[in-house]
This record gives C-alpha cells, sequence and structure tokens, in this order.
C-alpha cells in the first residue's frame, strides 16, 4: 500500500535526480532545483501529467524524504535510493508523509494559529481512537472526542479562554475531566458517550462562543480527517471515518514506541547521548540494545543520530564504539549522516563497518572493507577503550584480535598509524604482558613513539 500511494511521488523524485542534479541538462533558468512554472511545466511535459500534479507529487515526496533540496540542486533523499531493495524504507517514508500530515492540505482560514495548533495536538488521541475501533466512526462522535481533548489540553495550561467572553458565571469548559475520561484511546478504550459510565466529570456542553464548541471544532475536524485521508491513513465519505490498515499499522507503531520510550529499563532516557551511553557501558549487549531504543524512541531520528555522532567525536573511545552500535539499532535513517563522516580519521573505519553491515555484510567479514592502516587505527582505538574501562587480561587478548601476524609487525604499524593515544595503549600494554620480552619491545616501541625515533 504504501509503495501504490507514494508511486506518484517517486516518479516526479527520480525525474527531479534526473533533470536537476548538479552538472545535469534540465535544470531552471534561474539555476536554482525548485519547482519554478519552467521546472513544472517541462516535468509535466516528461511524465505525461499536469503541472498541478506534478506540483502535489513533489510537495508529497519532500514530506515523505524521497528528495532534498539543498541550495541549488535537488538531490534524492536515502529512501529514494533504497525504494526498490528496502521495504523498511518504503514504510519509513510513508510514515514521514504520516507525521506531516497537517502539512498535506492547507488549513481552513478564519481560524486562530492556536485553535488548529490544539486539533493537530488532540489528533493522536483521535486516531488511537480509530485505532481501538477497528472500523467505521460517525464523525460526532470524533468531535466530541476531540472537544474533550482540546478542554482538557487548555484545563492541563490553566488557560483562560480565548473566544468571547459568556456572562459572569457563565460555565465555559467545564470541571476538568478525570483521568479515565479525559484519556478515552488510552484508559477508557475511548468508550462513546453514549457508553461511557457516568462519573460525575464528563465535561458539559460548551456556552455560545466557547471556541472548543462543536462550531469551531467541526471545520477543523474536517479538514485533519480530509489530510489524514490524502496520505493515505484513513478513509473518510458518508460521515464516518476509518483508518486504513496502514494507517493502524502507523498509529500501531507510535503506540508502541510510546511504550518502549516509556519502560526504559535502565532509566537513561532523559540523558544526553554521551550520557546514555555511559550509563549503557556496563550492560549486556541485549539489554544495552533496549536501552538505545527507548532513548531513541524518545527523540527525533536527526537530532538522536547528531547527538550520538558528537559523542563518538569525543576523547573516549569506548563511547565511539557504543555510539556505533547505537546507530546500528537506528538503522536506515543514519546512513546519509554515517556517509558524511568517512573523512573524520578517528570514525571513517567505524562507519565503514557501519555501513558495510548496513549494505548486508556479515558482522564477522565487515573487517575485509578495512585497509590495513584503518583495521590498525581501529584496533588502538578499541586498545584504548580497553585500557581506559576493561581489565589487564583483556587488554592481552586483544593482541588476537590484530591483523598483523606478529607483534613487530604490529608495533610497526601501531607506530606508523599516528593515532593520538598510541603511547598510552603501549605502555599500558607492556604492564598487562606477562610475557618479559614481549613487554620490554613494547615499552621500547611506546618510547620510540614519544621520542619521535624510528
Amino acid at each position: 500500500m504504501a509503495r501504490l500511494g507514494l508511486a506518484g511521488p517517486v516518479r516526479v523524485a527520480r525525474w527531479a535526480d534526473a533533470a536537476l542534479g548538479p552538472g545535469r541538462d534540465g535544470a531552471t533558468a534561474d539555476g536554482k532545483a525548485t519547482l519554478s512554472d519552467t521546472t513544472a511545466e517541462r516535468a509535466a511535459g516528461d511524465l505525461g501529467l499536469t503541472t498541478a500534479q506534478v506540483r502535489a507529487d513533489w510537495d508529497t515526496a519532500r514530506l515523505a524524504g524521497l528528495v532534498e533540496v539543498h541550495g541549488d540542486s535537488a538531490r534524492p533523499g536515502w529512501r529514494l535510493r533504497a525504494w526498490d531493495r528496502d521495504d523498511s524504507a518504503v514504510l519509513r517514508g510513508w510514515v514521514a508523509l504520516f507525521d506531516a500530515w497537517s502539512l498535506a492540505s492547507p488549513e481552513p482560514e478564519g481560524h486562530e494559529p492556536a485553535a488548529v495548533a490544539e486539533v493537530v495536538s488532540a489528533m493522536p488521541q483521535v486516531l488511537s481512537f480509530l485505532q481501538l475501533s477497528a472500523g467505521p466512526v460517525p464523525v460526532e462522535q470524533l468531535l466530541d472526542l476531540l472537544q474533550q481533548r482540546v478542554t482538557e489540553l487548555r484545563t492541563e495550561r490553566c488557560e483562560v479562554p480565548y473566544g468571547p467572553q459568556a456572562e459572569p458565571g457563565a460555565h465555559l469548559l467545564g470541571p476538568a475531566p478525570d483521568a479515565a475520561a479525559a484519556r478515552p484511546a488510552l484508559a477508557a478504550g475511548a468508550l462513546p458517550e453514549t457508553s461511557r459510565p457516568a462519573t460525575g466529570h464528563e465535561p458539559e456542553h460548551p456556552a455560545p462562543g466557547d471556541p472548543t464548541g462543536d462550531s469551531a471544532l467541526a471545520p477543523l475536524l474536517d479538514w485533519a480527517l480530509r489530510a489524514l485521508a490524502s496520505v493515505g491513513a484513513l478513509t473518510y465519505g458518508g460521515g464516518l471515518a476509518t483508518l486504513t490498515p496502514l494507517g493502524s499499522w502507523a498509529v500501531w507503531v507510535k503506540l508502541e514506541q510510546i511504550c518502549v520510550a516509556a519502560q526504559s529499563p535502565a532509566g537513561n532516557i532523559e540523558q544526553a547521548a554521551e550520557d546514555m551511553l555511559r550509563g549503557c557501558a556496563q550492560l549486556r549487549p541485549n539489554a544495552a540494545r533496549a536501552e538505545y531504543r527507548a532513548w531513541l524512541a524518545a527523540r527525533p531520528v536527526g537530532s538522536a543520530v547528531t547527538e550520538l555522532l558528537d559523542a563518538a567525536r569525543g576523547e573516549d573511545a569506548l563511547l565511539r564504539g557504543l555510539a556505533f552500535e547505537a546507530l546500528r539499532v537506528v538503522g536506515a535513517p543514519a546512513e546519509p549522516d554515517v556517509r558524511s563522516v568517512l573523512d573524520e580519521p578517528a570514525l571513517r573505519p567505524y562507519a565503514l563497518l557501519w555501513l558495510a553491515e548496513h549494505d548486508g555484510v556479515d558482522p564477522e567479514d565487515a573487517h575485509e572493507v578495512l585497509t590495513r592502516e584503518e583495521a590498525t587505527w581501529l584496533w588502538v582505538d578499541t586498545a584504548a577503550a580497553v585500557a581506559d574501562h576493561g581489565e589487564a587480561p583483556m587488554l592481552v587478548r586483544h593482541l588476537e584480535s590484530a591483523v598483523q601476524p606478529t607483534v613487530p609487525a604490529l608495533l610497526d604499524e601501531v607506530r606508523a598509524v599516528g593515532h593520538p593515544r598510541t603511547v598510552q595503549v603501549l605502555v599500558a600494554l607492556a604492564a598487562a604482558h606477562p610475557d618479559p620480552a614481549l613487554a620490554k619491545a613494547v615499552r621500547r616501541a611506546a618510547f620510540q613513539v614519544h621520542t619521535g625515533g624510528s
């Protein structure tokens, strides 16, 4: 369903990749890769579409991350590159469009921006209700739910209504609903008003002029449902709304993410990336991955990836390795950012291994993508992490993972690779190794690196 729904935007995105990329013929006259009238007309002619269809598909392609505009060029997003080989890229593209539903259709005119924002904030509750209902729901029932949720949002903010005021003493918002009635999608099963047991706290009907009333919210609910229908999340017509299978799946995924984020096993969900990684350092691999998933579920993917890469750039080699383990949990959305650090010597070996595994290379064979120098750099970096955080026997065992066949060959290449922690690593290894002759050779190598000798 996601492939079918995004077929048009994919077609326009691929056309843009061919016609508007750097150095390609067919760029607009002003040299910008925006969809100007000239560009839209040319795309319509090339694709056999109307300019309105081209513009609509272009907007959808950008919302779904299929195409990205950077300065004077348009380039395909990672989802378009992976479209034919990765079903998860297709689903992520559609979920990005689903998340941007409020941008898919112009909002109705004549409404306060605050009211529109409240409806957007309240729609997840409406969608949860639709998901739990598993069938058509009358719009009147959704309007009642929306009204309650908007009232709850204002009550939580202790906000004075901004609409025309009623006579003194008139009840504008009604008493604050209790938790079960105020959160029907997550607590009381989103029961309709006719079947929900009385609690004594149900909101009264809004007074005239109250911006939470039917007359104010009905057009905004209509807009929201039409926008969600335009992205394929639901069907809407005849006074009924029904989630599509794709929309039901997306709502389920969102609820699951909330549950995962709420169950952070080690309690690091609120920490910055560096502190979170330090908190995971002593966890077993499965427990650490669960913590990464919880941490990632609580924040936007883009900012989370940026935080992890910033942590990887620090001096602590252990955090560098853990950051890329967390990026493995992120998966495909991290690919552009991981590729962008290939020019950074400290991150390049980790990035190459990550990309190889992402492309399907067996983790045990991924090291083959590294040059001898890159493998040596990674060996020293990992040894630094062991020296800082591990035990002496672990550092001795780390010798076995070196690509060099002999210790003298390893020492020669370690001296040449120029890692900033080389001296400390060699000193720690010499102190830990039980063989006096080998320890002496390692100390000599450390001294040579320190003094700049050969």
